[in-house]
C-alpha cells in the first residue's frame, strides 16, 4: 500500500507570523539579510554569502545579463538561463563578469586605421563610449592611444577620418602599471580627474581598463556582490545531459556558482552529474541541486554533494506540473520537512546545506514566512519578471502594461532538459504556461520596498538576521475565514488601484 504523509499540505498564505518582543534595537536600519548560499562545515563561513536572500530564477524569461548586473546590484544574484546552447550561455556569463570590475577587459578595442564610422558604429553596438585603441585591435594589444566621445563631433567631423587622426596618443596618457591595486588606481583617477585609467604590462600592452563609474557605483550600492576581483557575481544554470561541455564553457567564462534545473531533483541524473563535476573540478566548482519537497530528497542531493538544495515542486505561477502530472507538495510543508531535515542533516554531519525556497511566493510578506520557516534564501520567477531588467517585452494589454513571463515547460520555451527522465530528448507535454505579470518599473525601486517591508517584519519578531528570525519565528496556520479577514472587508475602498507585490 502507498505511504500517505500525516497531516495537509499547506501553502504560505495559510501561516501568519505571530511578533516577539522588539528591542529598542530591532529597526529595519539594524537588519543584516546576509545568508550563505553554499555548503559549509561546523565553525566555518560559506565560501559564498548573499547579502540579499534572493535569487533569480533560471529561466528564458527572467534571467538575463541586465537582471544579473542588477540583482547583484542589490546583494542578491542571478541564475542565466541554462535553455540555450552553451556557447550562448556562457557568452551572458561572461558579459555580467565583464559590465563592471575592478579591471576591466575591454570588448571594444580599436586600430589606428579604423574610421570615425566604425568608432561610432561600435559605440551604438556595445553603448561604450570609451574605446583604447591597440595595434593589432585586440583587448591585450600594445597600447597605442584612447578615444572618448570628447574626441570627435559627428556632426561636423569627416565620418572617414583615421582614429589615429582623433585619439589621444599613448605619450600624453596617465597609466597604472600591471601591479597596481584598485584603491590606488581609483585614486590616479581622482587625483588626475580622470574617467578611466588603463592598466598596462611592461611591454605596454593593455591589461585592463579601471572606470571611475564603478568606484562611484559601488559607493552607493554597498551590498553589491562581487568576487576577488571585484566583478559582478553571477550564477548559471545547468541540465542532466550535456554538462560535460556546458559546464567547462560556464568556468571558462566566470560563473561563480552552478544549479542544475531541473523540476524533481531526486534522481540518478542529478547524482551523475554531481559526481562529474566533482570528479573533474573538486569542491572548486560550486553547484546546487532540486527540486526536492521531502526530507528524502534532500538528504539524497546532500549526500551526492549539492552545495545548496532548492525546494518546491509545482507551487510556481506559471507551473502545471501539479495540474499535469499530480505530483508537488504545498510549498510550505515542503519547505518546513526539508529544513528541518537539513539542521539534522547538520547536527550528524557537522556539514550545513543551505535551502532554497523555489516557487509559491506571491506576496511579499510570503518571503519573510519562506525565511522564517527555515529557508536560507529564495528563488523567485514572476516577481523579478516584472521589472525592466527582465529579458521580455513591455507590452500595452487592455490599457495596462504588462511584461511576458512563460514557464521553462511552456511550448514557448520547450526546455525538455528540464524534464529529463532519461528518454527521447523532446518535450512529451507542457507543464508550464505562457503568460503576462503586471510591469512593475526598476529592480531596484521594487528590491528594495520589498527588503523594507521583510526588515520590518523581522523587528516584529525581534530579530536582527535570518538566523534569529528562524530561532524566534512563531507562527501559526489560520482558517479561510481569517484568510479574508486579514485583508480590506466590510468596507468600500476609495482607491481601486492598490499595489500588489507579486513573485
Amino acid at each position: 500500500m502507498a505511504m500517505f504523509f500525516p497531516g495537509e499540505s499547506h501553502t504560505f498564505s495559510e501561516y501568519l507570523l505571530v511578533p516577539g518582543y522588539s528591542s529598542s534595537e530591532c529597526i529595519p536600519a539594524n537588519v543584516s539579510l546576509k545568508t550563505p548560499l553554499v555548503r559549509f562545515k561546523r565553525g566555518e563561513e560559506s565560501a559564498i554569502n548573499l547579502n540579499t536572500p534572493m535569487v533569480s530564477a533560471i529561466m528564458q524569461s527572467v534571467s538575463g545579463p541586465d537582471m544579473a548586473v542588477a540583482l547583484a546590484t542589490e546583494g542578491g544574484l542571478s541564475f542565466i538561463y541554462g535553455s540555450q546552447t552553451p556557447e550562448q550561455e556562457a557568452a551572458m556569463v561572461k558579459a555580467v563578469k565583464d559590465h563592471k570590475a575592478g579591471f576591466v577587459e575591454s570588448d571594444s578595442t580599436l586600430t589606428p586605421d579604423m574610421t570615425m564610422e566604425q568608432v561610432m558604429a561600435l559605440k551604438e553596438r556595445t553603448g561604450h563610449s570609451t574605446m583604447p585603441v591597440t595595434d593589432d585591435g585586440s583587448s591585450r594589444g600594445r597600447l597605442l592611444g584612447i578615444v572618448t566621445s570628447r574626441d570627435y563631433r559627428p556632426s561636423r567631423d569627416d565620418h572617414s577620418k583615421k582614429v589615429s587622426e582623433f585619439m589621444t596618443p599613448r605619450e600624453k596618457l596617465i597609466v597604472g602599471d600591471k601591479d597596481i591595486t584598485l584603491k590606488k588606481a581609483n585614486d590616479v583617477i581622482w587625483d588626475n580627474k580622470l574617467n578611466a585609467l588603463p592598466v598596462v604590462d611592461d611591454n605596454d600592452h593593455l591589461v585592463g581598463i579601471v572606470f571611475r563609474k564603478d568606484y562611484d557605483s559601488h559607493k552607493s550600492n554597498p551590498n553589491e556582490m562581487l568576487d576577488a576581483n571585484k566583478r559582478y557575481m553571477v550564477g548559471a544554470g545547468i541540465n542532466t545531459r550535456d554538462y560535460a561541455t556546458r559546464v567547462p564553457l560556464l568556468v571558462e567564462a566566470g560563473a561563480d556558482v552552478l544549479c542544475i534545473d531541473s523540476s524533481e531533483g531526486f534522481s540518478e541524473w542529478q547524482k551523475r552529474t554531481i559526481e562529474w563535476i566533482r570528479a573533474n573540478y573538486g569542491e572548486s566548482v560550486r553547484v546546487g541541486a532540486g527540486n526536492v519537497v521531502d526530507a528524502d530528497g534532500f538528504r539524497f542531493l546532500a549526500d551526492c554533494g549539492a552545495d545548496f538544495v532548492k525546494v518546491g515542486i509545482g507551487g510556481g505561477s506559471i507551473c502545471i506540473t501539479r495540474e499535469t502530472k499530480g505530483i508537488g507538495r504545498g510549498q510550505a510543508t515542503a519547505l518546513i520537512d526539508v529544513c528541518r531535515a537539513r539542521d539534522e542533516y547538520f547536527e550528524e554531519t557537522g556539514i550545513y546545506v543551505p535551502v532554497c525556497s523555489d516557487g509559491g511566493i506571491v506576496y511579499d510578506y510570503h518571503m519573510t514566512l519562506a525565511l522564517a520557516m527555515g529557508a536560507d534564501f529564495m528563488m523567485l520567477g514572476r516577481y523579478f519578471a516584472r521589472f525592466d531588467e527582465s529579458p521580455t517585452e513591455r507590452v500595452n494589454v487592455n490599457g495596462q502594461y504588462m511584461k511576458e513571463y512563460w514557464g521553462e515547460g511552456s511550448a514557448r520555451a520547450r526546455n525538455w532538459q528540464r524534464y529529463d527522465l532519461g528518454g527521447a530528448q523532446k518535450l512529451a507535454f507542457v507543464e508550464g504556461v505562457d503568460s503576462y505579470v503586471p510591469y512593475a518599473g526598476s529592480l531596484k525601486d521594487g528590491v528594495n520596498a520589498t527588503l523594507y517591508k521583510i526588515k520590518s517584519t523581522m523587528c516584529n519578531c525581534g530579530a536582527l538576521t535570518i538566523k534569529e528570525l528562524q530561532d524566534k519565528a512563531r507562527l501559526t496556520l489560520v482558517s479561510s475565514t481569517s484568510i479574508v479577514e486579514g485583508g480590506a472587508h466590510d468596507v468600500v475602498v476609495k482607491d481601486s488601484q492598490q499595489t500588489v507585490s507579486y513573485n
